[in-house]
């Protein structure tokens, strides 16, 4: 028989993930990474998390730890979470929170919930590869999202109407994006609530880097930006997504959407049909861990990737030619490179591999329209001082014998 007539039309959407395939290169002991946009294993705590485990397999615990639960989430969670979303200004309650199997489920079912087929997502142009992925699978189209841009609400209406749909939300990687480490000031926040409100759509801002701030002042939330406006979370439309993935443990998928309790108990529905409920262990034990070590945790981490940022800084400016240009980003894990536009990321990859033994990820892979192929990601969480300097050296080689 023939799978490819009998798949659903949404299959043609739905690509492998190239950083996915280039993890496998992690394996190879002589390949310098700087593709995997992951955490340092080394910083896991461990100890936390085997004491949080021992703790919910106890006798007293392991009959809840073990059995099926709620769909909304482990409560003593959600309440943590509520705390955490109060220290940035969003006050809510457990009935704003839904747990999720890492952001990326979030933003599955935020596309699932919003999205039919020929509706637009506004997203930016590079954007997160894996919410364009979430999102393909329900037959979007995507308009580029410029916060302050001169495109007016009624401009981005007609687009959406002339594909057949309209705009459903707009998708922000509000601070240290991935994938290019960019934070968006106030006013683009205010601009993107501004939009949505002159549509009458939805916003996803995207905050699973919120926690990794390395230098600057904070920015507020775009849903706290909104409830300063509204007075209530119930007459909001930002849906807050986090995660625990690039803070805690990524391996145990603990993310959460913050938002209206009118649309998470929809989004509960979907829960309902999907998995029922996220791992109550897992739940458990982060929410142990959380109490017990996230701030000084999370304080360990931007120390480090602070530094590693830093490396990544000055070994770029001493070792890329001219006309390589790149993001200095105040947080997160990422460094954005764009090359001369003549010059192709992913050419370069396969030069890179070939010759230097050293793998990123070509930028193109971030555009919905598949432009930027001048472009380039690079994670510094991963790699040591050593491995930076080596590995930009060996960037640099790699270029030059491009250009």
């Amino acid at each position: 028989m023939n799978w490819n007539d009998i798949f659903a039309t949404r299959m043609g959407r739905m690509k492998a993930s190239e950083i996915r395939e280039l993890l496998k290169l992690l394996d190879q002991p002589d390949i310098i990474s700087f593709a995997g946009g992951i955490p340092d294993p080394k910083l896991f705590p461990v100890d936390a998390f085997q004491g949080a485990m021992t703790d919910a397999l106890s006798p007293s615990n392991s009959s809840a730890a073990l059995q099926y639960s709620v769909s909304e989430g482990y409560g003593p969670l959600r309440d943590w979470i509520v705390e955490q979303m109060a220290a940035l200004g969003v006050p809510c309650s457990r009935d704003n929170i839904l747990i999720t199997s890492g952001s990326q489920q979030a933003l599955d079912y935020l596309g699932k919930l919003m999205l039919s087929p020929n509706d637009t997502a506004l997203v930016s142009w590079p954007t997160y590869m894996g919410a364009l992925g979430a999102f393909n699978a329900y037959e979007p189209t995507y308009d580029r999202l410029i916060p302050g841009g001169n495109r007016s609400a009624a401009d981005y209406a007609e687009t959406a109407k002339a594909a057949g749909g309209r705009v459903k939300f707009a998708y922000a990687s509000v601070d240290f994006a991935n994938p290019t480490g960019e934070t968006l000031d106030r006013t683009a926040r205010e601009n993107i609530l501004d939009l949505a409100d002159a549509l009458d759509i939805a916003i996803i801002e995207d905050s699973a880097y919120q926690s990794l701030r390395y230098d600057g002042d904070p920015i507020p939330p775009m849903l706290a930006l909104e409830i300063s406006r509204k007075g209530s979370i119930e007459e909001c439309r930002t849906l807050y997504c986090g995660s625990f993935s690039k803070t805690l443990a990524p391996g145990l998928r603990v993310g959460w959407v913050c938002g209206a309790a009118s649309v998470v108990s929809q989004l509960v529905l979907m829960k309902q049909a999907s998995d029922l409920h996220s791992s109550t262990l897992n739940q458990m034990a982060i929410n142990t861990v959380a109490r017990s070590v996230f701030e000084d945790h999370t304080a360990t981490l931007r120390r480090t990737y602070a530094a590693r940022r830093d490396t990544m800084l000055a070994a770029l400016d001493a070792h890329m030619p001219e006309g390589v240009t790149w993001t200095k980003p105040e947080g997160g894990m990422f460094v954005w490179v764009t090359l001369p536009k003549t010059m192709d990321g992913g050419d370069l990859l396969k030069t890179a591999l070939e010759t230097q033994k050293l793998a990123f990820v070509p930028g193109q892979a971030f555009f919905a329209d598949r432009s930027g192929a001048n472009t380039l990601r690079l994670s510094f969480s991963l790699a040591d001082d050593a491995q930076i300097i080596e590995g930009m050296t060996r960037l640099g080689a790699a270029i030059r014998s491009m250009m």
